[in-house]
């Protein structure tokens, strides 16, 4: 039985397209619109939030039915009519000029689908289950989200910004790997959760410092 490959998508900057304006469709709008893209969305109707979005000049918003050349440019296409025989054909023509696709309904006519996930900062964690069941990924998130808190994206942060300096340091990908270790086995994860920041930098930072020493002394 075939997959899906895990990736993240870079859509920053992308035309992406989404057909449909519904409470379904607006989910997808609201995550494009975080990730950076440029969001065109066509359907007759559409929710206020997606009208407000559009007044707001967040997106483009063709209020009328979709056309095939409404995809053009697009680096990816989203189907979320109510219609599933609309949402296939949307589903073809992206398939006919190798764009990306995801639909709502039905699933197994898309290329790929979105994760539900938490987000925390740079750090983004997606739970699929192959369409299977939407339930049981919301679940798990749920879930998730009681235990990965704010601190989990400031670390994300602060480890991005020692990155250059480990590189620096440390000239082997082995060597870079205990230094990390040993922060992310550390008080630093506490120390952000408490909201000491300042500190919990400084004792990244040490550690770096102290482990560039033993390595030389050995």
């Amino acid at each position: 039985m075939s997959g899906y490959y895990p990736v993240a998508l870079k859509v920053g900057g992308r035309r992406a397209v989404v057909v449909g304006a519904g409470a379904v469709a607006l989910r997808k709008v609201e995550t494009l619109l975080e990730c950076g893209a440029v969001v065109c969305v066509v359907a007759p109707e559409a929710v206020p939030e997606v009208t407000r979005l559009a007044d707001e000049g967040c997106l483009e918003l063709r209020r009328r039915a979709y056309e095939p050349a409404d995809l053009e440019g697009a680096f990816l296409v989203v189907a979320a009519t109510d219609s599933p025989a609309v949402n296939t054909g949307v589903a073809e023509d992206a398939r006919a000029r190798g764009v990306l696709v995801n639909s709502a309904d039905p699933p197994e006519v898309s290329d790929f689908l979105v994760a539900s996930g938490i987000r925390r900062g740079d750090l983004q964690i997606g739970i699929f289950t192959g369409g299977a069941s939407p339930a049981l990924s919301r679940r798990i998130r749920e879930r998730l989200e009681t235990v990965i808190g704010p601190e989990y994206g400031e670390l994300a942060a602060l480890l991005g910004r020692l990155r250059p300096e480990v590189i620096a340091a440390r000239p082997t990908d082995r060597a870079r790997a205990r230094v990390w270790h040993r922060i992310l086995d550390s008080d630093v994860l506490e120390l952000l959760r408490a909201g000491r920041a300042a500190e919990a930098e400084a004792r990244a930072r040490g550690i770096i410092g102290d482990y560039g020493s033993i390595e030389i002394l050995k």
